[in-house]
């Protein structure tokens, strides 16, 4: 959509010349003397002062406001609220698609039309819902509700992909909506469709949702934490799914930099091992961002260092070894200086006594 709030409205595309004087600022004496702007009194006295404030010039007495002018304010005005009135009524009729039953008798042709329409329904919300405004409209009619409790766990993979963007999109940055969503238990379910849905889709846009709830949300990290998600995380970065494999290592190392409290956890997990482990994998891009996850683990964490020096692994070899092949190559610049970091973190002090100290 080009304008998330006006709904497709459109705006008069230029602002018509003030008349001389409009642009001066609110600094100009008011009709008492007192040196104060006089305050407004109504929604174009209000219009006026912003459209006056902030000039550093002198001011001389403001002008009345051109006809021209007030008509293309009280447009603008009108364009916006209507827009935002009809994004509002659109997010109700896709609601009411998406409550309505499915036919008990229909046929496969009518099944597959009801399918559509409530794919069509989600999508729809979730173009609206890129603006925050709408989102937290579409809470508020209890839309979360019926992702959550209907859509998440739908039979169609398209529904439980498209709701679970929509989760997503709803809860980005936006920490009332957050909370709502995990009160609902979406966290619990989002986690089990990465862990276990068919479909991969599905299961990337789950991996978005989680994202949205966890990463700069406390409450959401914490159930995260209870409901054993950084073991879901790593069976995440353990599939085939090139996508999914990439997104999860990125959302582990976001979360070890934010929160390096829980690094223990991590460890004691076996978290090192497995991620080494996968390192040992057919070199990919997503090396990059595993690399990344491990230097995150051990920054200013003793323990996570001594078990990358642990003989077993054999990684300061495998760190050397990558390095090599990875010199000529400018594409690779970032994961060679995850390399050469592990390295100099965990390799480069000749005893474990001398980290203790």
């Amino acid at each position: 959509m080009a304008d998330k709030g006006s709904g497709g409205s459109r705006l008069p595309l230029a602002l018509p010349p003030a008349s001389q004087g409009c642009s001066s600022g609110s600094s100009g004496s008011s009709a008492g003397g007192s040196g104060n702007p006089r305050l407004p009194r109504n929604l174009q006295g209000l219009l006026q002062m912003a459209i006056t404030a902030g000039s550093e010039e002198p001011d001389p007495p403001p002008e009345p406001m051109s006809e021209e002018r007030r008509q293309w304010l009280q447009e603008a005005m009108s364009a916006a609220f209507r827009g935002q009135r009809e994004e509002v009524e659109q997010m109700k009729n896709c609601l009411r698609v998406l409550s309505q039953a499915t036919p008990p008798t229909a046929g496969e042709a009518e099944l597959a039309t009801d399918q559509q329409e409530r794919e069509g329904a989600l999508e729809l919300l979730a173009d609206l819902c890129e603006n925050m405004d709408n989102a937290a409209d579409f809470c508020q009619l209890s839309g979360m509700h019926l992702l959550v409790g209907r859509y998440l766990e739908a039979g169609a993979a398209g529904l439980r992909w498209r709701a679970a963007q929509l989760i997503g999109t709803c809860s980005q940055n936006v920490a009332a909506i957050q909370e709502q969503v995990l009160g609902l238990g979406a966290l619990r379910k989002l986690l089990r469709l990465l862990d276990r849905d068919s479909c991969d889709t599905v299961r990337v846009k789950a991996l978005f949702a989680i994202s949205c709830l966890v990463r700069e949300q406390e409450a959401g990290l914490l159930q995260f934490l209870r409901l054993d998600g950084f073991s879901v995380l790593m069976r995440a970065m353990q599939q085939q799914v090139q996508k999914l494999k990439v997104k999860s290592a990125f959302l582990l190392q976001n979360l070890l930099v934010g929160h390096p409290e829980h690094k223990g956890t991590l460890c004691s997990m076996g978290m090192v091992q497995q991620l080494v482990a996968l390192v040992r994998t057919e070199h990919s891009p997503f090396h990059e961002h595993v690399l990344g996850a491990l230097c995150s683990l051990v920054t200013d964490f003793p323990q996570g260092v001594r078990e990358c020096r642990e003989p077993e692994l054999g990684l300061e070899e495998l760190l050397r070894h990558r390095c090599q092949l990875l010199q000529q190559h400018e594409e690779y610049q970032e994961e060679l200086e995850f390399c050469e970091k592990l390295l100099q973190t965990c390799f480069s002090s000749p005893t474990d006594d001398s980290m203790d100290r």
